[in-house]
């Protein structure tokens, strides 16, 4: 049998923000931002992949050592079979893991980039030969309705890999939290990564790695910007800097302007002082039980958590009340 028979695409034709739109109305404002999503163009993606495999960058090998380990008590308590719902198209080692403790029927990725979702189906459809692959195009961060599936009674398990949960502000992280939880049915789980909070000097270290990767990753948004947008910024004039700001709980990540200047982007000019910032992506860190409060508030009840032996980062098992 052809295995891509077994994959459907479910396209809620999502809105995808424009990316000239976002940079010029980041850059107009009293303090400079550009959206974190926009990181990951090809060249970006490819720099988030070296970052990953950094000495200094704990959290992807850290979780995945952990999901290896959990991988039999998550099954117990999802149940084999059913439905597992993944945010984010996911081809990776972590969705395979849970994809062999689980031997889910269906496996639903959800993810903006129609065509990155479909390559991944496409993937998992060959070496997966008896899976059901239904993608879904929708913008997981805004309300939709999951396709039903007829699922003989099981339950399904909903997938959120990384400390993504992290780019959200936490009023922000509650309401994606609610989405999630008015998708699933009671009893149903989700499982999320989530980082933790800890000595800062970790914290700094994973996002100013000494090879630089970091900050490479960090200064791609502005050669994106000269790329798409004919903007000409002279990535020399600006220097990567994340720092873990304690008060807010989160490390913040910004490209430093190191002279006066002025930059065109799409026939529009930007005026910056010496000194002053774009700032470009925040990470919110948790303790457990303030993770665990927030998902509760959500409409969760926390099952249980796994976390490392230096308690870095934590795998929450969540139940739909």
């Amino acid at each position: 049998m052809n295995t891509l028979a077994k994959l459907r695409l479910h396209d809620l034709a999502p809105e995808q923000e424009d990316f000239r739109t976002a940079v010029l109305e980041g850059l107009a404002k009293p303090h400079k931002s550009l959206p974190c999503k926009f990181f990951y163009d090809a060249v970006g993606s490819a720099l988030f992949d070296r970052i990953c495999e950094l000495p200094e960058y704990y959290p992807t090998r850290t979780e995945i050592g952990i999901l290896t380990e959990a991988a039999p008590e998550i099954a117990a308590l999802a149940g084999r079979g059913g439905v597992l719902v993944e945010y984010g198209s996911g081809s990776s080692r972590k969705t395979r893991l849970l994809l062999d403790a689980l031997a889910p029927d269906v496996y639903m990725p959800i993810d903006i980039s129609r065509q990155h979702m479909l390559d991944a189906c496409h993937t998992l459809a060959q070496d997966y030969p008896a899976l059901h692959l239904m993608a879904v195009c929708a913008d997981y961060t805004r309300p939709f309705t999951l396709p039903r599936v007829a699922r003989g009674g099981q339950r399904r398990l909903a997938f959120f890999p990384g400390s993504s949960i992290g780019n959200f502000a936490p009023l922000e992280a509650l309401r994606f939290l609610k989405n999630v939880a008015q998708q699933l049915d009671p009893d149903d789980g989700l499982l999320i990564g989530v980082d933790l909070k800890k000595d800062p000097a970790i914290l700094n270290a994973a996002y100013n790695d000494a090879e630089g990767v970091t900050a490479a990753f960090n200064l791609n948004l502005l050669a994106r910007c000269n790329r798409e947008l004919g903007a000409d910024f002279d990535l020399d004039a600006f220097a990567h800097r994340a720092f873990y700001n304690a008060g807010a709980g989160r490390i913040e990540m910004h490209l430093d302007s190191l002279r006066a200047q002025t930059v065109q982007v799409a026939g529009r000019t930007f005026a910056f002082n010496a000194g002053e910032s774009i700032h470009t992506e925040n990470s919110y860190k948790y303790e457990p039980d303030e993770f665990r409060r927030l998902a509760t508030q959500a409409g969760f009840a926390p099952v249980q958590t796994w976390t490392d032996i230096d308690e870095r980062f934590g795998l929450v098992y969540l139940r739909r009340r």
